[in-house]
């Protein structure tokens, strides 16, 4: 024997959800918890893709990684570390770090793809990387670099005569200069010039 077709909890249901005041304040609090789950989620994938071991997880990254190693970003006295986010995603906020995130993608599609997935390709397209790196380090004022190092902090009298120099000059705003001006290779090496 088969049901009532209006069963009495359906058609209470079914009258309370013909009601505004209680239709309209429900299809907003599950569009709330949508956008929620959605930039929640999203964020979450951003933060997990911006640890050192998803970075490196890559073949092609290798090469930069073993780089990095022997630099002062990733092993000094102060036990200060610079992961590959800080410099390639730097926060200046959230919408920026977004962006970077969505044109990141095209090294990922570079990796899928096998651009740059031997030593040979990815010296080979070193230079052109590099410049588009250094490109986008100056257009934002080098906030990666700013972000951790910044001139009222530096103690310029303790620096070389030539460091000193150029920080003083530099920390200047109308001198339009900016770190990666001066501090190219500081985590990777150079690429050749040919």
């Amino acid at each position: 024997m088969s049901e009532p077709k209006n069963a009495p909890e359906t058609g209470l249901l079914r009258r309370a959800l013909r009601l505004r005041i209680i239709r309209y304040p429900l299809y907003a609090l599950l569009g709330v918890v949508g956008l929620a789950l959605v930039i929640g989620g999203f964020t979450t994938a951003v933060e997990s893709t911006n640890t050192l071991e998803f970075c490196t997880s890559c073949h092609d990254m290798s090469y930069n990684f073993e780089e990095y190693k022997r630099t002062v970003h990733y092993s000094n006295p102060s036990g200060v570390r610079a992961v590959c986010s800080d410099c390639h995603v730097p926060k200046k906020n959230w919408f920026t770090e977004m962006n970077r995130k969505l044109v990141a993608g095209k090294d990922v599609w570079a990796e899928i793809i096998g651009t740059i997935d031997t030593k040979e390709k990815f010296e080979a397209k070193r230079m052109e990387m590099a410049k588009r790196e250094w490109a986008r380090m100056k257009e934002s004022d080098s906030i990666g670099c700013r972000n951790c190092h910044s001139f009222e902090s530096m103690d310029i009298e303790a620096q070389d005569k030539g460091a000193r120099s150029q920080h003083t000059d530099a920390s200047m705003a109308s001198s339009g200069k900016t770190c990666i001006d001066c501090h190219k290779g500081i985590a990777h090496k150079l690429p050749r010039v040919q």
